[in-house]
């Protein structure tokens, strides 16, 4: 079930850290003086609508009156429609239909946060330092965003990025997380510099087998000694073309939210390995073993399991290249259509490393399918257009059905695939509700 979070339930628990979530505002907890500003009070304002021109004296932790006496739902500064899944750390993911953009805009991108994001009031862009450094690497070095603009050729791609438990809501027995639906995914294009350039610069050892990063957000338990996640991939990953440091998304400076200054983007792998808020990029010797590394975090059971089974640490693998997958984003489950007239439909599918090959749309709850019209990618990663139109014999209940096949041939399940203990990789058929009247 799906769960979602208002801003009275943000603010109910713990008021002080909602204002640090949602504004990045600090505040001392003996007089309730709140310090709001830069980014945290232009975020106020834009929910607000307008400037506040007393913003140093509203207290910690109150609910601005315009936004505590609103019949609007509460939406995260930045972003437009997004459901709230979790609010330490926040996380909030993107109904299907807000995602039909060819390129996915920064307001309907989903957040995902494994920790507390960094305070980056007063944070320079350009001066911002990335160390490069680990076991494999020949020659360890730092760079401002400034250097890295300076000594390595730009490139901008269209990658799409998802999180690997992206439908974890359907699993039975339930897994423990966030209940994504169908919206932890997005698209947008990404300017930066090829990770690979950086290393060849740095030098990378004979020896090294995994490049990993650390970054600036911090564990929720607030332990300095503890990182909130530490991920990466092998080097053959690492080393595409396509795999980046970035310090810009849809031609604009990375929003807070999504690694602001500098972050990693490996496309078509879990989200979880494009590091946020970049600062320590490790060439390791060895696969990586940093925070989500271990354990159940981002893994499978090596061979297919009962529902519900428990499975050991050491019979369970990382998840590399996400499945092929598919979603309707035109038109909005739930519509009414009038009988007599074809009904369009369009949405994307991707497939992690590989290309969609085709796409198939169903109205008879899969008993026949109809080939789409599917566009080339923009790039290598980039998620694909497709577009259909649905035509029905009479009036009533339909649901229509998408299915995608990718390049090496294997199809999207028609209902779930195998269950695994952390609900992950669910790439069953998306369909949505169409009332036909006549």
């Amino acid at each position: 079930m799906k769960r979602t979070r208002g801003l009275y339930e943000l603010y109910a628990n713990d008021p002080l850290a909602a204002d640090k979530l949602l504004w990045g505002r600090t505040t001392d907890p003996l007089s309730r003086r709140g310090f709001l500003k830069g980014s945290g009070l232009a975020a106020m304002s834009a929910a607000i609508g307008a400037s506040i021109p007393f913003a140093e004296f509203l207290p910690g932790g109150l609910i601005p009156a315009a936004l505590a006496q609103s019949d609007v739902p509460f939406e995260i500064p930045g972003k437009s429609g997004l459901i709230v899944l979790n609010d330490r750390p926040l996380n909030a993911e993107t109904p299907a239909h807000l995602l039909d953009d060819r390129v996915t805009p920064a307001k309907h991108l989903f957040v995902r946060n494994n920790g507390v994001p960094p305070a980056l009031d007063g944070i320079a862009a350009d001066s911002w330092v990335l160390e490069v450094a680990g076991e494999s690497c020949a020659r360890p070095q730092s760079f401002t965003v400034a250097d890295l603009k300076s000594k390595f050729p730009a490139q901008t791609l269209q990658l799409q990025i998802e999180c690997a438990g992206n439908g974890r809501s359907e699993f039975y027995p339930p897994a423990t997380g966030n209940q994504w639906t169908t919206g932890a995914i997005g698209c947008p294009e990404w300017t930066g510099v090829r990770l690979v350039d950086v290393l060849k610069y740095c030098g990378v050892g004979e020896d090294a087998v995994y490049v990993a990063y650390e970054g600036a957000d911090a564990h929720l338990s607030g332990d300095p000694s503890k990182q909130a996640i530490s991920r990466g991939v092998p080097l053959h990953k690492a080393i595409e073309k396509e795999s980046m440091i970035a310090w810009a998304m849809n031609g604009e400076a990375l929003p807070p939210l999504h690694g602001y200054p500098l972050r990693m983007v490996c496309g078509g792998w879990p989200a979880s390995v494009s590091g946020k808020w970049l600062k320590r990029i490790l060439v390791r010797n060895k696969v990586h073993d940093g925070e989500k590394m271990l354990g159940l975090s981002y893994r499978l059971p090596c061979k297919p399991v009962a529902p519900g089974a428990k499975v050991e640490n050491d019979n369970m693998c990382i998840i590399g290249s996400m499945p092929v997958r598919s979603l309707v984003t035109f038109p909005k489950s739930g519509i009414s259509h009038g009988l007599g007239s074809a009904l369009a439909v369009r949405g994307h599918a991707w497939a992690g490393d590989l290309r969609v090959a085709e796409v198939h749309t169903s109205m008879d709850f899969g008993a026949t399918w109809h080939r789409a019209k599917l566009e080339k990618p923009a790039n290598r990663l980039a998620w694909q257009r497709w577009s259909a139109t649905v035509t029905f014999p009479q009036d009533g209940y339909y649901e229509i059905w998408a299915r995608a096949v990718d390049s090496d041939g294997k199809s999207q399940p028609m209902v779930l695939p195998g269950w695994n203990p952390e609900g992950y990789l669910n790439n069953a058929c998306h369909r949505i509700a169409v009332a036909v009247t006549a």
